[in-house]
């Protein structure tokens, strides 16, 4: 394709920036500089390190394994719950951990006969657990701020983390055909811009517990679209492992009360 996953992410983040500004308009000139540099800096730091190491993993896993080993996040997050005192770990929630880790092994295989790279497993676990820790800090950096104006800071700060990351180790290239251009644009209003406001919207209508389990319905899209768009084969391991951990995200939504809406971001 001719270009490096940095520069296609510091396109994508550059061009998704002014799109939001100009959704924003004359909103973002009332939000105060403390929230606005956090949601920049944070949010959008953030969001660089979800993004960096879920696609980072792609070098070594097929589109569906990232896609039901990132989905794991709400299961890290009843673990961080449990370990600051927040939530108890009931039975059914054991149960349900249990089940995601089930679910894993699956995938993955057993220690002395891997079934997917450890370096893409490592990765893309990693980025779920940092999404579980995002999840509840954007909750509280976003306060009563609308979808797109806490959007335009978030993808302004992971713009610009990307174009100096991508500008000191690979260079910051302009696209180098009509193809990169248009993939760049695609990756930028699709799934950035289009992807942060419809979500955001969805989730203030329906509450996060309900659009959290909406959700679970991702990485068997990601499975199938893989499947249909790049030829990856479901193998046996993949489909058994990745049930049991939408199953488990299941129960875990079902099993936690209704909280203040949260403000997670899309990949």
């Amino acid at each position: 394709m001719g270009v490096t996953l940095l520069t296609l992410m510091a396109w994508r983040y550059a061009f998704a920036t002014p799109v939001l500004a100009i959704i924003g308009g004359r909103r973002l000139g009332a939000v105060s500089w403390q929230r606005a540099l956090a949601l920049f800096a944070i949010g959008g730091g953030g969001q660089a390190l979800v993004t960096y190491f879920s696609l980072a993993s792609l070098e070594w896993l097929p589109a569906a394994s990232l896609g039901f080993l990132f989905y794991t996040y709400p299961a890290w997050v009843a673990i961080f719950a449990a370990i600051t005192g927040l939530e108890r770990l009931t039975p059914l929630r054991v149960g349900a951990l249990s089940l995601a880790l089930f679910g894993i092994t699956l995938m993955v295989g057993a220690p002395w006969n891997l079934a997917l790279p450890l370096p893409g497993v490592w990765r893309a676990l990693l980025s779920a657990v940092i999404y579980a820790l995002y999840i509840p800090t954007l909750h509280r950096l976003r306060g009563p701020l609308d979808p797109a104006t806490a959007s335009a800071f978030i993808i302004a700060g992971a713009a610009t983390i990307f174009v100096i990351a991508a500008a000191r180790t690979t260079g910051l290239s302009m696209p180098a055909s009509p193809y990169v251009w248009a993939l760049a644009a695609f990756v930028a209003l699709y799934c950035t811009v289009l992807s942060f406001l419809t979500f955001l919207r969805g989730l203030e209508v329906l509450g996060p517990v309900r659009s959290a389990i909406l959700s679970t319905t991702e990485p068997l899209f990601t499975a199938v679209l893989a499947l249909l768009i790049l030829a990856q084969p479901l193998g046996v391991a993949t489909l058994l492992g990745g049930s049991c951990i939408v199953a488990a995200i299941v129960i875990l939504e079902r099993a936690t009360p209704p909280t203040p809406d949260a403000a997670p971001a899309p990949l």
